[in-house]
């Protein structure tokens, strides 16, 4: 009889623990909460910029790289006369890498990660 009295207290407890998580979405102790917390950047955002000399002279013509760090995917685009760069509807909820080359020369690599919830980021690159 005992035993089945400390079984019938665990179920309870049990079962009170489990209506505490699903009436507490807002304390991330649910699973819908962790999953709200886990997917608040998504869209598009837009990433632009200028691309630079090592002597901070502007620098036309130069091809400027983003590529997906998960699928590999790139798009290219080439600076106009004022060395500005644009992408638009770039996924948030991805990383992205972001450089620039020009004569053979490249700038080090920047990352655009998932986390950055601005939806408007401006990169300085600067090939050296």
């Amino acid at each position: 009889m005992r035993s089945g009295v400390r079984l019938a207290v665990r179920g309870l407890c049990f079962g009170m623990l489990l209506g505490l998580v699903a009436l507490a979405p807002d304390t991330g102790l649910s699973g819908r909460g962790l999953t709200a917390y886990a997917q608040t950047n998504y869209g598009q955002r837009v990433v632009n910029g200028v691309v630079l000399s090592a002597d901070g002279v502007v620098l036309t013509s130069a091809t400027v790289f983003l590529q997906n760090t998960k699928n590999k995917s790139i798009r290219s685009y080439t600076t106009a006369a004022d060395g500005h760069f644009r992408f638009a509807q770039v996924n948030m909820s991805e990383d992205f890498d972001l450089w620039a080359e020009k004569d053979s020369k490249k700038s080090p690599s920047k990352t655009i990660s998932s986390w950055d919830s601005r939806k408007d980021v401006s990169v300085e690159l600067r090939i050296k």
